[in-house]
């Protein structure tokens, strides 16, 4: 079957390049090289992420270039991942709720600029600042809402419960990504609409598409045709490829941040239509006007790229690239197009791994094809404990009574523990993870004074080594003693977090290793982040024996669990 489906769609790649002046073969064949670079650059990368499966198709503005699927759509019954095989699609759903809200727009129901409340009265957020809440800045990440509330999935509650909290900039000043606020916008499509999301979702958007296959609105029946989606067998520490995979919680999902499951195809089909600036085959799914809107770069939204309406904007190689992410319990996404090449890449994954790496590969390999240019290379397969400035850290660092040991040799980074000798692993700059049970709830963080690292974190563990010429106590209030722990809630989405005192400072640490500064402000408040700007709010209370029981994490309640 595969075979059969990679001929029809070299059949495709024919008639797209027929205008081309070398002969059609040689065409066809570009692309069978570029497409076996292809595979060879999965097959790399899912030994080295310990991937299950994927599906992967590839797009012109014009059609279809290719389907692939690889691994497991369910590991334990050793059933593979086929083109009909449905994945969550996460937040590339965002760029369906505004594709529904521009409609709106182009039928004189909704007005973007408007304040929210014309068309959502219920909806408030407590703000310091005299401009109004639009869905213009729900719609750029830009209203200074929380990320997330995720103490119940799917519940109108949710966006309700906002008005508990407090805009943390003037609108339009920052970017801060807010899953909640696409939830808000989702309603208010049921709002301007009368039809419920997944309904408006089917006949305006997928129904014109022939997305016959995508569930707008993610439930129980929709799993009986999804992959299996995997996680890691801990949820409370960084993910290493040697933990076992687990089948991860299932739940039921129809928000208008992340609603969508779909095939590769499907999506291929979709990413088409913005290919051809919101035209499809059977007629315009949004205006010329609706998609420069979709297009337009509102905010800078990291360092090479700007966020427009539901999609991230970047350059590469002079060429303008759209694409979005997303991510569920067990699923990762990524949706990328060369306006310029009019080519496109949409990869699924259901499990580990980084679909927007694999992403960015494809896009690279179909650019080659069609300018008749040299294949990527692989990427080198470099062993993770590789560490070119591994003397960097070598040496003795103290915390107290405790001690830890590295070595440096050529370009390994050992610790030294109990006998053993650990070779580290490098999980970003001065970022190490330790794949030994006494070290792995943390990764171990390194600190320089200039050039010289001179300090050692791990998890509370404040360590320094003879370089350090710094103060070694620091003053806090008391009642801080009460907060450092490991916090649970019932949702799995970001189900655990750990508090720590180090340094005179708390810190909340993230299971997959990140950490944020937690910043008093005041009558037992605190924001989680060194920005000014951070819109996320910590609370603590019921202190029983000198333990807080309960974190509130802006707005969902996180309690105090037995584990360190």
């Amino acid at each position: 079957m595969t075979r059969l489906l990679r001929t029809y769609c070299l059949a495709i790649i024919v008639l797209f390049l027929s205008a081309a002046t070398l002969p059609a073969q040689e065409e066809v064949l570009r692309f069978q090289k570029a497409f076996a670079r292809l595979d060879e650059f999965i097959a790399q990368h899912m030994r080295e992420a310990n991937v299950p499966g994927m599906a992967i198709a590839l797009t012109s503005r014009t059609g279809l270039l290719r389907i692939s699927t690889y691994g497991f759509a369910d590991v334990a019954a050793r059933s593979p991942v086929t083109p009909e095989t449905l994945f969550e699609i996460g937040s590339i759903s965002k760029s369906f709720t505004c594709i529904a809200l521009l409609q709106q727009r182009e039928a004189g129901r909704f007005d973007p600029h408007a304040p929210l409340t014309r068309y959502l009265p219920w909806f408030h957020v407590n703000s310091k600042f005299p401009a109004p809440i639009t869905a213009h800045y729900l719609m750029s990440h830009t209203a200074g809402i929380p990320r997330d509330r995720d103490d119940i999935p799917t519940s109108r509650y949710q966006a309700a419960a906002l008005r508990e909290r407090e805009t943390a900039f003037p609108p339009g000043a920052h970017f801060v990504y807010s899953n909640v606020g696409y939830q808000v916008l989702g309603y208010l499509v049921e709002e301007l609409t009368g039809q419920t999301y997944a309904d408006y979702i089917r006949t305006h958007i997928l129904d014109p598409l022939g997305m016959t296959a995508t569930q707008p609105v993610i439930t129980h029946e929709t799993r009986k045709r999804l992959a299996v989606g995997y996680e890691r067998f801990y949820d409370d520490r960084p993910g290493h490829p040697s933990q076992p995979l687990v089948p991860a919680t299932w739940f039921e999902y129809g928000a208008g941040d992340g609603s969508i499951a779909t095939t590769s195809a499907e999506l291929a089909a979709y990413l088409r239509m913005l290919l051809n600036r919101g035209q499809s085959l059977t007629g315009r799914i949004i205006s010329e006007e609706s998609f420069n809107l979709m297009t337009q770069r509102v905010i800078k939204a990291g360092e090479d790229a700007f966020y427009g309406y539901g999609l991230r904007l970047s350059e590469s190689d002079g060429h303008t690239i759209i694409s979005h992410g997303g991510g569920m319990v067990g699923y990762q996404a990524m949706l990328v197009g060369d306006l310029d090449a009019a080519l496109g890449a949409v990869v699924f994954i259901n499990g580990p791994g980084n679909s927007g790496r694999v992403a960015e590969f494809a896009l690279k390999v179909l650019r080659a094809a069609l300018y008749n240019q040299d294949l990527p290379s692989l990427p080198p397969t470099e062993s993770p404990t590789r560490v070119e400035n591994a003397a960097d850290y070598a040496g003795t660092y103290t915390a107290g009574e405790k001690t830890i040991t590295l070595v440096a040799e050529g370009t390994r980074l050992l610790l030294v523990h109990n006998g053993e000798r650990i070779a580290l692993e490098r999980r970003g700059k001065d970022r190490f993870y330790v794949h030994h049970p006494d070290f792995n709830l943390f990764l171990l963080r390194f600190g320089r004074k200039g050039e010289a690292v001179v300090e050692a974190f791990h998890g509370p563990d404040w360590y320094v080594n003879a370089r350090y010429a710094g103060p070694t106590n620091f003053d806090y209030p008391k009642e801080w003693q009460a907060y450092p722990g490991h916090y649970r809630t019932a949702h799995p989405w970001f189900s655990n977090f750990r508090i720590v005192l180090r340094k005179g400072a708390l810190w909340l640490i993230h299971p997959e290793g990140g950490e944020q500064a937690v910043v008093p402000l005041g009558e037992g408040v605190f924001r989680v982040g060194n920005e000014d700007y951070s819109p996320e709010r910590l609370r603590f209370d019921t202190i029983i024996n000198d333990q807080a029981l309960r974190a509130n994490l802006s707005g969902c309640n996180y309690y105090r669990t037995l584990t360190r």
